[in-house]
């Protein structure tokens, strides 16, 4: 009888990275890759892909494993807003101390802005921070954090606003104002989308489950309600309102609003 394990979990005091390692998701979820291979920016794939295109894949593919699983869709979430975060934030300062904030920037250790957030998460006072950690602290008072293309964040909501405030110089001041939140708790649609072949949806009242295990299809199928969120947000636009998406205008016939020149819309 072989008395190998079936399963090897190794342990280390270094952090696992998340850049360029094709090994992480695989050994992480082995119910997902059970032959061990098909992780994020594997340099042996013939084609390359990026971490977003290859998550929507894994989304979209008629195996929902994937959508079943209570922390998959999280953790590639936290990765990819971790990426945004590193990459599309920058640092702004005043023009007339940029030279000195920049020499304090790159002088400042890991080690002291590491403890100093433990300090100041401990709600400390500021007369126990040493020199350096006050001298950092400062430093950070002085620096504006940018992070527009990051979704929540402050900025981001800065940069809708004033986009908004071009639609107003443009088309002038907007005529509706509404909010759109289906249910997807309670629609025919969305049991459709979640796999009920029971449904039939050529009766004017089709027949459904209970009403508690809707509740329980809703959070066990995240991306079905993404999935039908958007598929009605494009039926309400398209067939209510005229507008071709393709196009970027409103169609010939026009909705019940007549012909749209534009809108804009953000989610929650």
């Amino acid at each position: 009888m072989d008395a190998r394990p079936d399963l090897v979990v190794h342990r280390g005091a270094d952090a696992v990275p998340e850049y360029h390692n094709y090994c992480l998701f695989p050994g992480m979820y082995p119910t997902l890759y059970p032959y061990g291979v098909g992780g994020f920016e594997d340099p042996t794939c013939p084609t390359a892909l990026s971490f977003e295109h290859q998550a929507k894949y894994y989304l979209s593919i008629s195996d929902r494993s994937f959508h079943y699983h209570y922390s998959f869709i999280f953790v590639v979430l936290n990765i990819l807003q971790q990426r945004q975060a590193h990459l599309h934030t920058h640092f702004t300062v005043k023009k007339s101390s940029f030279d000195s904030d920049a020499r304090q920037l790159t002088s400042v250790s890991p080690q002291v802005l590491q403890h100093l957030s433990v300090q100041l998460e401990c709600e400390s006072k500021l007369s126990n921070l040493s020199p350096e950690e006050q001298s950092a602290l400062k430093l950070l008072r002085q620096v504006n954090m940018l992070s527009a293309r990051i979704p929540g964040s402050q900025v981001s909501k800065i940069f809708m606003h004033n986009k908004i405030r071009n639609y107003y110089g443009y088309f002038g001041l907007p005529h509706i104002f509404f909010t759109f939140n289906p249910s997807a708790a309670h629609s025919f649609i969305f049991q459709v989308m979640f796999g009920d072949t029971t449904v039939d949806l050529s009766q004017r009242l089709p027949h459904i489950p209970e009403g508690w295990l809707h509740a329980i299809r809703l959070a066990k199928d995240p991306v079905a309600a993404a999935e039908f969120f958007e598929f009605l947000f494009q039926c309400l636009f398209r067939y209510l309102f005229g507008w071709d998406f393709n196009k970027g205008q409103s169609t010939a016939e026009g909705g019940i609003l007549g012909h749209i020149q534009a809108f804009y819309g953000t989610t929650e």
